[in-house]
């Protein structure tokens, strides 16, 4: 049984690890943004001067509230709600990863200072590291540019013609 079970694990790791890896290339920008245009002074300075362990647990809460979107999108998805479930998985899953990242920039130093936290860290740049490596990631991420490529040209294109169509009519 344990023969069955474990590469059954692995897949499923692999799985959920390259799901949040594809929502984070979308969260980043997200959170980019919002730390551009939106400042809440006050509350980054609360944030900042938390030491390591509470730092540690402000980081956890939005993990701990929305990582259950993920079997609750499932539910919906299996119960015939697809796009309830898609639609809850999506919003949960970007939110939770845009909350993350926003935290995780303020507070990075002081989780650092933390031995579990800095190795678990390190584990995880090393597994994104390795599957940025692999031939499939590298396949995927040659589509993602051609995709968007194809999309600016569009966008271009379509912008020229409305252009040429408002400077037609004065």
């Amino acid at each position: 049984m344990k023969r069955i079970l474990t590469p059954i694990t692995y897949i499923l790791a692999a799985i959920y690890f390259l799901v949040d890896a594809v929502f984070m290339a979308m969260a980043r920008p997200i959170s980019r943004w919002l730390g551009r245009h939106f400042e809440f002074k006050r509350l980054r300075a609360w944030i900042r001067s938390l030491p390591p362990y509470p730092s540690l647990a402000l980081f956890s809460v939005p993990v701990i509230i929305l990582e259950p979107i993920k079997p609750v999108a499932a539910y919906l998805v299996a119960t015939g709600q697809f796009l309830s479930g898609a639609g809850a998985f999506i919003v949960g899953e970007l939110l939770k990863l845009v909350l993350v990242e926003r935290l995780f920039h303020l507070t990075r130093d002081k989780l650092m200072k933390i031995p579990a936290f800095a190795w678990g860290y390190g584990k995880f740049v090393e597994a994104r590291a390795w599957l940025q490596a692999t031939e499939a990631w590298r396949a995927i991420r040659a589509l993602s540019y051609a995709a968007k490529d194809y999309v600016m040209r569009v966008r271009a294109r379509l912008a020229g013609g409305f252009n040429r169509l408002v400077t037609s009519r004065d």
